[in-house]
């Protein structure tokens, strides 16, 4: 009987991890020098016909000593990297080194948060770090989540459960909010939302009362979702004017600061979140401004009575004798069973860097988009949209039309030079560069503009 590879926990875990771990390294290095830029050229035709030739058979009928290296260099050289400072396009972060060390404890340990008995110290350490982000807040309590996506369905869901609703929610929401709000409301069976005008790419306060006016109902039935900072342009809604409009309709208020979020480790930008702490919840995402791997979301709660619909028994997990004896029961924290602690890279990071360092970080980044933005303005070939909120800049070639925008942004991906977004706003295409690499500096900026306007048609 041949013996069993190796566990990654264990007395054996940690010499089984060493050499595999140098194997990963090399082939990361060896993809980062290989493909030689912020993401593979060719295009998707390139990349799936490379992936297929290196990869082979999935499934083989014996197995092979190179398949790490050999698999990872193959991503690694494939990647879009969010480490290299013309990867600009999305709220797609370079994650922290120490982030990452300790997301890889997390997956050697291999706790699941559905019971104590699987995870009796993530468990606690969640409850620790979840009630020092709420407060950051002016929140009672948070759950974890694997991002926005899913912060804002519990939102809504916690909403539509609430005693005084009876089930029957309108959501509200500007025409900037993101798209989980829409698609949140169909999973869970309620109205079209009510989409508010936003023409200066914030909530029309004006249109927002007349709304509220026209659709009034029981208190509780009408559920306001304001942005603080918007994919598009990371623009933040006045938040606490649309608190007082919330108050005066007696509607629920949901803040999704998935982006903006962030500001309130900066002692400089924290006033932008200024009526946060009015919110019934809030979504946060640390794998934002936050410098977390993949998947660090939070949803706060300013009542914790709130979250009683999220109860649940299941006996093999949480039987009524056993939380009586003191376990904790861990069901209700989460719409999902097995859970990885992805708390603990979030912890090792705020304990590491503190407020103060985090908010460092993000004072770099919003420095580094106000400065592209003087270089856009300063360029008598560009057009800037508007002033950064947070780190993002849209901008666009001067008089070109849409389609040209698009196809600059297109060629640019297709030959691995840079990686920008896109966003229509005012009826027009812009540009979009997203900047959450605090190592970029002023040369790479001038850069990616040099870039973009060597592949504009005049």
């Amino acid at each position: 009987m041949s013996t069993p590879p190796p566990l990654a926990s264990g007395p054996e875990g940690p010499d089984a991890l060493r050499p595999l771990l140098d194997t990963v390294l090399d082939a990361l290095g060896e993809g980062w020098t290989a493909r030689g830029g912020p993401l593979p050229a060719g295009g998707p035709e390139a990349v799936a016909r490379a992936v297929r030739e290196g990869v082979g058979d999935v499934l083989p009928e014996h197995g092979s000593d190179d398949a790490l290296s050999t698999l990872v260099r193959i991503l690694a050289v494939g990647a879009a990297d969010p480490a290299h400072p013309l990867c600009a396009a999305h709220l797609h972060c370079p994650p922290l080194a120490v982030a990452t060390a300790a997301d890889l404890a997390a997956s050697a340990l291999n706790p699941s948060l559905d019971s104590w008995d699987q995870a009796p110290a993530a468990s606690e350490l969640e409850a620790l770090v979840t009630r020092a982000l709420a407060q950051q807040v002016g929140a009672a309590e948070a759950l974890v989540t694997t991002g926005g996506t899913e912060a804002n369905q519990l939102a809504l869901l916690l909403a539509r459960e609430n005693r005084e609703t009876h089930r029957t929610v309108q959501l509200v929401c500007g025409a900037g909010a993101h798209h989980s709000l829409h698609r949140a409301a169909w999973l869970l069976g309620l109205p079209d939302p009510v989409v508010v005008p936003a023409p200066a790419g914030t909530m029309d306060l004006a249109a927002l009362d007349e709304a509220l006016t026209h659709l009034r109902g029981p208190r509780g039935s009408l559920l306001v979702a304001a942005t603080a900072g918007t994919t598009d342009a990371g623009l933040i809604d006045p938040l606490p004017d649309i608190a007082d409009l919330c108050a005066a309709h007696g509607a629920r208020l949901h803040i999704d600061a998935a982006y903006g979020g962030g500001l309130l480790f900066s002692d400089r930008h924290r006033p932008k979140l200024d009526g946060l702490d009015r919110a019934h919840t809030v979504t946060l995402d640390l794998h934002k401004l936050g410098w977390q791997p993949v998947a660090a979301g939070l949803l706060t709660v300013r009542d914790p009575g709130d979250l009683r619909p999220l109860a649940h028994r299941a006996d093999y997990l949480n039987a009524d004798d056993d939380t009586e004896a003191g376990l904790p029961d861990l069901l209700g924290r989460s719409l999902r069973t097995t859970r990885r602690p992805d708390i603990l890279k979030i912890a090792v990071t705020l304990k590491t860097l503190g407020r103060t360092g985090i908010g460092a970080l993000v004072d770099q980044v919003c420095d580094q988009a106000h400065e592209f933005a003087d270089l856009v303005e300063a360029h008598p070939h560009f057009e800037l949209y508007d002033r950064p909120t947070i780190s993002t800049v849209l901008f666009r070639p001067a008089q070109a039309p849409d389609d040209a925008v698009a196809d600059v942004r297109r060629t640019l991906l297709h030959e691995g030079h840079a990686v920008l977004g896109r966003a229509r706003l005012d009826g027009r295409l812009w540009l979009k560069a997203t900047l959450l690499n605090p190592h970029t500096r002023p040369g790479d900026l001038a850069a990616l503009l040099k870039l973009v306007e060597g592949h504009t048609p005049r």
